[in-house]
């Protein structure tokens, strides 16, 4: 008999410099270049960009699982980074983060929204895709020595 795990709801809000270390500790488990604890309160106080968690309701009380981080620039929106739990992956909670920015992009006007990611990484391309962004370009090394960025954009139609 299999036994399966119990799904607990998520929602989405605003971080706050209390979620910094466990946005830190999905950063580190995340990325070979993790983002610093500086960059992240900087960016808390940065007027143009907004920082958003992903807190899944448990038996222990509410933990982050995943967070986006995006700036507003004139009618652009860039999605400067998402990561979701590694513990967490392959339940939707990337897409939720990713069409919620989508949706206030949407809803306040943008004209386009721009990304970067990793060549290799062909889950989150995948998931772009399906959300209707297209590939725009390689950026040589942007990651690292051989690790090339696909710069992405999705057109928006305003609501």
């Amino acid at each position: 008999m299999a036994v399966r795990e119990h799904l607990w709801p998520v929602t989405l809000r605003d971080m706050r410099r209390d979620d910094l270390v466990a946005v830190l500790e999905i950063e580190r488990r995340s990325f070979a270049q993790p983002w610093s604890r500086a960059f992240f309160e900087k960016e808390l106080t940065t007027p143009f960009a907004r920082l958003v968690v992903a807190v899944e309701e448990g038996r222990a009380g509410p933990a982050v699982v995943g967070y986006t981080c995006r700036w507003r620039v004139t009618d652009e929106v860039h999605l400067l980074n998402v990561a979701v739990h590694p513990e967490r992956r392959g339940r939707s909670i990337g897409r939720l983060l990713v069409e919620a920015v989508i949706v206030e992009a949407r809803d306040t006007g943008a004209a386009v929204l721009f990304l970067e990611v990793r060549a290799g990484n062909v889950v989150a391309r995948r998931l772009y895709r399906r959300l209707g962004f297209r590939d725009l370009g390689v950026r040589r090394s942007y990651y690292g020595p051989g690790q090339d960025a696909i710069v992405m954009e999705l057109r928006l139609d305003p609501r």
